[in-house]
């Protein structure tokens, strides 16, 4: 990717000025930084982003080595057992996209051999899509009860994803499904399990997610803009 340091600090700085302007009290940002370099994730946190989105592995470690411990890292991508490496347990400070009992299980033992307990967010597939991973609606309490049980994990809340074009107002009802299925577990009080967050929104949905409840915002393309070869 071409970079222009000067103009790109200039624009994350401002858009990220702008966000943290718009934002509640009490919602995180997170910064999605899918394919954005080590360069611009540092003029990100420089800017004022307190939490480094990352779906690979390998890009989170190499922007880790130069932000370090400036921000908090999540992990937002799919998890596979192959991306569960100490190493990578060791670098992310919440997993936001846990979709299954084998995944929870991997990442319940690589945290055990250094003594972490890792925070996580189930994945809900609230608007039933098949080429979208995650819990269905109708299933997501039972994998929480079932993932309570480890010792190294903690169940934080739930995320989900709606359309990332289109119109705003489409995402609307994964949200509020959503929200309902947070709602109705927080009220079970199950050991091991804190319903504190709920992970919704993009860049073009964060704004319906916000009046659905949502406390954690993944915003890339707004802080950063467009990728080089997006749609």
């Amino acid at each position: 990717m071409n970079y222009n340091r000067d103009v790109g600090s200039r624009l994350i700085n401002q858009n990220i000025a702008e966000l943290l302007a718009e934002l509640p009290d009490g919602v995180e940002l997170v910064a999605a930084a899918k394919t954005r370099t080590p360069a611009e994730v540092l003029e990100a946190v420089q800017a004022g982003i307190r939490i480094i989105g990352e779906n690979y592995v390998n890009e989170a470690k190499e922007a880790h080595g130069l932000v370090g411990k400036r921000a908090k890292w999540h992990f937002i991508g799919i998890p596979r057992k192959h991306d569960v490496r100490k190493s990578a347990v060791e670098i992310f400070d919440m997993i936001e996209s846990v979709n299954s009992l084998e995944i929870a299980r991997e990442i319940d033992r690589k945290c055990a051999q250094i003594g972490k307990i890792m925070p996580i967010l189930i994945e809900v597939n609230s608007g039933r899509e098949p080429q979208k991973s995650g819990a269905l609606p109708e299933d997501v309490e039972q994998l929480v009860r079932e993932i309570s049980r480890l010792g190294n994990v903690k169940v934080m809340g739930l995320m989900t994803m709606g359309p990332r074009f289109g119109n705003p107002e489409d995402s609307r009802p994964y949200f509020v499904e959503t929200r309902r299925i947070f709602e109705e577990i927080k009220g079970l009080n199950l050991p091991n399990v804190e319903m504190r967050y709920l992970s919704m929104g993009m860049t073009n949905s964060y704004k319906v997610a916000l009046e659905e409840g949502a406390n954690i915002m993944r915003i890339g393309t707004k802080i950063f803009g467009e990728r080089v070869g997006s749609p």
